[in-house]
């Protein structure tokens, strides 16, 4: 049942350790890259490998490609390279629409705020989707302590959930691995936002899905199907 946050307090999200008593999540810092080039960013970006996917009933003519995620460490960050399969070695998949573009993320981006890959729409750069990671989560903690500590290291999210019109959370298990995901939708002034939250492999993983309202609006069949297609995959997959 969908649930309804208020929270105004932030409380601390814990990986679960031997002892029950895990770290605070850190803030996010402010990265700064001097005199990095557009060629050394290239060099640090793993290699996209994308499948096309077929759209869903009810969005048209939408057509989609399966994006595989593998959450490098930042110390590992491009290790991958062109010559490996991304799909054996992915820890997540989720579609992206045809046409849009892949913002390239750095190495030092990744390293301090755990962004792991972004896709935004070109017409509207502001309408997008991309997924954060941490080490060292064994298990979730409950709803509303996650969606406020994710908000710790995202300024903008603290705004868009303060501003709120509605902000409500579910929960949903895969059937065939047995995987929860929280599911968070938030409605605030002149943003949607759709954020759905698993942690697999000693990690926690967070998929977003933001939209400005007049986007929203017009795609919302586009950016649902965004947020459903995100899962994890083992290594067997």
């Amino acid at each position: 049942m969908a649930t309804k946050i208020f929270s105004p307090t932030p409380p601390v999200i814990s990986a679960t350790s031997a002892t029950n008593k895990t770290p605070v999540l850190p803030k996010a810092i402010v990265s700064r890259c001097l005199g990095t080039s557009l060629s050394a960013v290239v060099a640090a970006t793993a290699v996209l490998t994308m499948v096309p996917a077929l759209p869903a009933a009810g969005e048209g003519n939408q057509a989609y490609k399966l994006y595989y995620g593998t959450a490098a460490s930042a110390a590992n960050y491009g290790g991958y390279g062109g010559n490996s399969d991304r799909k054996t070695s992915a820890e997540y998949v989720y579609d992206v629409p045809e046409g849009w573009k892949e913002r390239l993320v750095s190495k030092v981006e990744k390293g301090t705020n755990g962004t792991d890959s972004e896709f935004y729409n070109p017409k509207k750069r502001t309408e997008k989707e991309y997924l954060t990671f941490l080490s060292g989560f064994r298990q979730l903690a409950p709803r509303d302590v996650i969606l406020n500590n994710l908000a710790l290291s995202d300024v903008e999210l603290q705004d868009l959930i303060a501003s709120a019109d509605k902000v409500v959370s579910d929960e949903k298990k895969d059937e065939e691995t047995g995987q929860v995901y929280y599911l968070y939708e938030i409605d605030g002034v002149g943003k949607h936002s759709l954020i759905t939250v698993t942690c697999a492999k000693n990690k926690l993983y967070a998929h977003f899905v933001n939209a400005p309202a007049p986007e929203w609006n017009r795609d919302q069949d586009t950016l649902t199907h965004l947020r459903d297609s995100f899962k994890t995959v083992s290594s067997s997959s």
